[in-house]
C-alpha cells in the first residue's frame, strides 16, 4: 500500500488531512487511486444513506446580478445578457409542476436581483411552504445581513447555499471585483450555520489562478465549517466574461474532488451537479458513482433556461419533469441506485 493510499485511509478515518497531505494526494493522483479512493466514497454513502439518490427542483428565479464575478455570464457588466425575473405566481407555478413530478425540495437560485426585497423573498417562501407543506426550500441568492436570513429563516426557509469559490484571500481577489469582500462572503457562510440553515458551500474545481495549495486551502476551510451541503463542479468559461479564454476545469479531477469531500464530510449532501454533467454527457452518473447523492434537474420555465447562463454550454434538456424524469430514474437503476421521492435532509436534521 502506498502513501496515496494510506492518506485515504487516513481521510476515512480522522475526516481531515494536513495541507501538506492534501496536496500530496491531489497531486499523485492516477486511475487506480481515484478508484480506490471512489470505491471507499461509495461504501460511505450507502452507509448513511443507502442506494437513495436525491432529486432538488431547481427553480432559476432571475439572471439579473448586482454583482459583477469575473467567472460568470449573469456577471452585472454582461450588455448581451437577456434578462428576466420570474414573479411569485411564475415560481408558484414552477413548484406546482414539480410536485406532480415527485419534487419535494424546490431549491430558488439566483443572481443578486436588488428587484425582490427582503418581504418580497419571504413571501414567495411562506406561499410555497403554505402551498406544499412536506417540501423544503433552499435558497441561494447571494450575500445578505445576519437579520435578513433570520428573516428567510423564520419564513419556513430550510436550506441555503452559498459557495465560498475559493477560501485564499488572494485568490478570492483575482475572480471577483474589489468591492465584493473575502471575508463577508465567510461571514454570510457562519451566520447561516449560527441561524440554524442546512448550510451549503463550494467552489470550482479548476477555476483561473487555482493551484493545489489553494484548494488544499477550500478543503481545510469546508472542514472547518463543518456544512450539510458542499457543491463543486468544473470551472466550464463563458464568451462574455474576463476569463472567456481561461481552460476549462476537469471532470477527472472534479470527481476526484467528490471522492475527498465524501470521506471528509460523510453524512453531506453532496450534488453531481449540472457543470458535471455538462462537461460530460456521463458526469452526473459518474458523480454519483464517485460519492454524489443528489441531482438537481432544472424547473424553470423553458422560455428563461437560455438566459441564465452563467457558463458557456450549459446542458439545458426541453424538460426535466415527467418523461425526462423517467429516463433520469432508469439511468440511476443502472448504475445500482434510486431516486427517491423525499425532501432528502441532511440525516441528522
Amino acid at each position: 500500500m502506498n502513501r496515496s493510499h494510506r492518506l485515504i485511509d487516513k481521510l476515512q478515518i480522522e475526516q481531515n488531512l494536513l495541507h501538506e497531505e492534501f496536496t500530496y494526494l491531489i497531486a499523485n493522483r492516477n486511475g487506480e487511486i481515484a478508484e480506490y479512493l471512489h470505491s471507499k466514497a461509495r461504501e460511505i454513502v450507502k452507509n448513511h444513506y443507502g442506494n437513495q439518490v436525491f432529486i432538488r427542483g431547481l427553480i432559476e428565479i432571475s439572471n439579473y446580478c448586482k454583482n459583477d464575478c469575473l467567472y460568470c455570464g449573469i456577471r452585472h457588466s454582461n450588455r448581451d445578457a437577456s434578462r428576466y425575473h420570474l414573479s411569485q405566481d411564475e415560481i408558484l407555478q414552477c413548484c406546482t409542476e414539480g410536485y406532480k413530478n415527485g419534487f419535494r425540495t424546490f431549491v430558488l437560485q439566483g443572481g443578486e436581483d436588488l428587484s425582490y426585497t427582503d418581504e418580497s423573498i419571504v413571501e414567495i417562501v411562506k406561499e410555497i411552504k403554505n402551498k406544499f407543506p412536506n417540501c423544503a426550500v433552499t435558497l441561494s441568492i447571494g450575500e445578505k445581513e445576519y437579520s435578513t436570513y433570520l428573516s428567510y429563516f423564520q419564513a419556513g426557509a430550510d436550506r441555503y447555499l452559498l459557495r465560498h469559490e475559493t477560501a485564499t484571500a488572494e485568490h478570492y481577489s483575482q475572480l471577483h471585483p474589489s468591492k465584493m469582500s473575502f471575508e463577508n462572503r465567510r461571514r454570510c457562510l457562519s451566520d447561516l450555520k449560527r441561524i440554524g440553515y442546512q448550510t451549503g458551500t463550494g467552489f470550482m474545481v479548476g477555476s483561473p489562478y487555482q493551484t493545489l495549495d489553494n484548494i488544499a486551502n477550500d478543503l481545510q476551510y469546508i472542514h472547518e465549517l463543518d456544512p450539510q451541503m458542499v457543491g463543486i463542479g468544473p470551472f466550464i468559461s463563458h464568451s462574455q466574461t474576463p476569463f472567456a479564454h481561461f481552460q476549462n476545469g476537469t471532470m477527472e479531477l472534479t470527481l476526484f474532488m467528490i471522492g475527498i469531500l465524501r470521506l471528509m464530510l460523510p453524512k453531506a449532501l453532496l450534488p453531481a451537479t449540472t457543470a458535471l454533467g455538462s462537461i460530460d454527457v456521463e458526469g452526473r452518473k459518474r458523480g454519483i458513482l464517485a460519492g454524489a447523492n443528489v441531482i438537481m434537474p432544472n424547473l424553470s420555465p423553458i422560455s428563461v433556461r437560455k438566459k441564465y447562463m452563467i457558463y458557456d454550454n450549459k446542458i439545458i434538456s426541453k424538460s426535466e419533469t415527467g418523461e425526462y424524469l423517467n429516463q433520469l430514474k432508469d439511468e440511476m437503476l443502472s448504475i445500482g441506485y434510486q431516486i427517491v421521492e423525499s425532501r432528502g435532509d441532511y440525516i441528522d436534521f
